[in-house]
């Protein structure tokens, strides 16, 4: 239970080859940088480019590809032409491809999709000897004869024949027998329809140089009918992969991305470290708010950015904000987007700042007090019968004190303050005082009935002061003043 607030390629390769390539495979599947194809692979003879005909799949729609999802962009367009209504953000979701590593489906991971989606791709890698024409043109003409029979292909070749060139997928729907040319579409172009490529060309760009003497040849068969899905999948983890893509050139090196929707976490501490953050700090905490309090997550993902030490803390907030931190634990940021922790810190403080953008959510017109108290409450946590309560903490002692001095804000003031008000308060009794009374709601099993009554009437209540005299059945304020005084003078923080 956790309390926070403290310091505190598959198998169809030939079998010798599932070593390097398969692992080559697997890590980068269709997107990372290969050798120059060789300027002599690709020649056909004379008698093997008369022996193929004219062939063309007419009226498939062009999709472009949002960046890095060209297989997902191509995939959509042969689903479109057969009136399946599965677009290129499903087809990543269907894949399984982990969002946090900011990038489209790789080979192995659009074969998932593929197969899920009902087609039949057949044996997707393929390997010929290096600079084998013969093998080159066999698997040309397996591939013409599947466009014969109305069967388009999906092959993951390079882009270009630069040396820089990146392997990127395409979709071939064609190909021309007087020019000798192939006939795809092009995701990554607007006008990227019926493009045309020399056979040639084509050929010398396809395969992918994983050994010197083995080269692998991929393509997708899109056999078959797929079938329709009865709750096709959500746009969310692409909308995920797409963050992390464009958040990547800002990302400083040696960092680990985790995604723990609505947020992408970030930081600088090991993987497993930040991974047991965003799984043990952030899920947590936002499966309980989720449960209890807030009905619709934030209208944007949010990075939570978890720094290990101070000087990361204070380094890299200047680097990629352009200012120092305001406090030395953590805050929120609407303008960055952005929750800036110093986790060294302890899991407190990222727990009050990820209930902010929540509040800025679902009840936008939340008061100062309001707002900070239900961080402030949750800065010391746990679990209760799988609800997030509020435990004391570090702040009571300051709040007696102001008691005992008859320095605390009576509730009418508290909760008439405006935002500067609130936080003109140096000495934290502003803090203190709305957390104690949101707790004093907690354990009078009055908090949600209050959260929901001071929302539904914000409008004639805007304080919340009338609220919650009403959830209380309280008409006397300063009798609730002072049963809440001897409430809090009888509570202990270890």
């Amino acid at each position: 239970m956790p309390s926070f607030g403290w310091l505190e390629c598959p198998t169809d390769l030939p079998q010798r080859l599932l070593g390097l390539v398969l692992a080559a495979l697997l890590a980068t599947g269709c997107s990372r940088a290969s050798p120059r194809p060789s300027p002599g692979v690709g020649r056909t003879s004379e008698s093997a480019a008369t022996a193929l005909g004219t062939v063309l799949i007419e009226g498939v729609p062009h999709v472009l590809q949002k960046p890095d999802f060209c297989g997902e962009a191509v995939a959509e367009s042969w689903l479109s032409a057969l009136g399946v209504p599965i677009d290129q953000d499903q087809v990543f979701a269907l894949s399984g491809m982990d969002p946090a590593r900011g990038m489209g489906a790789t080979t192995p991971e659009l074969r998932v999709a593929l197969e899920r989606l009902g087609f039949e791709v057949g044996p997707v890698w393929q390997t010929v000897r290096a600079r084998d024409d013969s093998a080159l043109e066999q698997a040309f003409l397996e591939m013409h004869a599947d466009l014969e029979r109305r069967v388009p292909s999906i092959v993951c070749m390079h882009s270009d024949a630069s040396a820089e060139a990146t392997e990127h997928f395409r979709l071939v729907l064609g190909y021309d027998a007087s020019s000798d040319e192939v006939v795809y579409h092009e995701p990554a172009r607007r006008a990227g329809a019926y493009q045309r490529m020399a056979r040639r060309q084509f050929l010398a760009l396809w395969p992918l140089k994983y050994e010197s003497e083995r080269w692998s040849l991929i393509r997708f068969r899109l056999a078959g009918t797929p079938r329709a899905l009865p709750e096709p999948p959500t746009h969310l983890r692409a909308n995920f992969a797409q963050h992390v893509l464009a958040l990547r050139p800002r990302v400083p090196p040696g960092f680990s991305v985790v995604v723990a929707a609505p947020f992408v976490v970030l930081g600088d501490d090991s993987e497993a470290r930040v991974r047991a953050e965003a799984d043990g700090v952030v899920r947590w905490a936002v499966e309980r708010l989720r449960q209890d309090f807030f009905q619709r997550d934030p209208e944007r993902i949010l990075d939570i950015w978890l720094f290990k030490d101070e000087e990361s803390y204070e380094r890299h907030t200047r680097a990629l904000f352009g200012k120092p931190p305001f406090t030395p634990f953590g805050y929120y940021s609407s303008d960055d987007g952005a929750l800036v922790m110093n986790i060294a810190t302890g899991g407190g403080t990222l727990v009050h700042e990820i209930v902010h953008p929540f509040i800025e959510t679902n009840f936008p017109n939340c008061p100062a007090w309001f707002n900070e108290g239900l961080g402030s409450l949750f800065e010391q946590s746990a679990d209760r019968d799988g609800h997030i309560v509020g435990l004391t903490n570090w702040r009571l002692s300051g709040l007696k004190r102001a008691i005992r001095s008859k320095k605390a804000l009576t509730f009418r003031a508290l909760l008439s303050t405006t935002s500067q008000q609130f936080y003109d308060d140096d000495s934290g009794r502003n803090y203190a005082e709305a957390r104690y009374l949101l707790y004093y709601l907690q354990e009078q099993g009055r908090l949600l009935d209050y959260y929901r009554e001071f929302k539904s009437h914000q409008q004639q209540d805007p304080s919340g002061f009338e609220s919650l005299l009403r959830v209380l059945q309280e008409d006397d304020p300063a009798r609730l003043q002072q049963r809440w005084e001897a409430f809090v003078l009888g509570l202990h923080f270890p």
